[in-house]
Parts: structure tokens; sequence; C-alpha cells
């Protein structure tokens, strides 16, 4: 577990607001073990392992999965799964 940092340790800190950070333009994750869904002011968050067997969350706002998660794309998946499981 992380600490919480106290307030005069981030007294001694300097700003990073005006650093850019590279981070990497994708990053692909494997959540294998869904074990956790919740729904709270707006977001929906899914949380499970990852391929190492960690801990990992992902959150979403609600609003813009619900509009992008429609039947079609329920649809789609179920198809596409059921092609995977077939080919088994």
């Amino acid at each position: 577990m992380t600490p919480i940092p106290l307030a005069e340790d981030l007294e001694k800190k300097e700003c990073s607001c005006n650093k850019k950070e590279e981070l990497p333009e994708l990053i692909h994750k494997a959540m294998n073990n869904i074990n956790t869904f919740q729904c709270c002011e707006g977001e929906l968050y899914l949380r499970g392992t990852d391929e190492y067997g960690r801990d990992f969350q992902v959150v979403f706002d609600a609003y813009n999965f619900l509009d992008w998660i429609d039947t079609e794309n329920i649809e789609y998946i179920k198809e596409q799964l059921i092609k995977h499981i077939k080919e088994k």
C-alpha cells in the first residue's frame, strides 16, 4: 500500500505541472478476471487482475460508456465471442 504524503513533504517537491511527461501512445492491458463492478457519481468502474495477476482498475464516464455500448455493439460482441468459441 502506498502511504499518503504529508503536507510538509508535498511542499518540498518541485511543481511538475509545466513538465511534459512522455506517455506511451497506447496502453494495452489484459483484464483477465473482472471481479468488481461499481457505478458511482457518473463513473463506471471495472476492477480485476491483469495478465500478471496484479489488481487493475478501469474507470469510464458512465454516460459515454452507455452511449457507446448500445444494442448493436453488444450484438457484435456476442457474435464475435460465439465465433471464437466455435473455432476452439
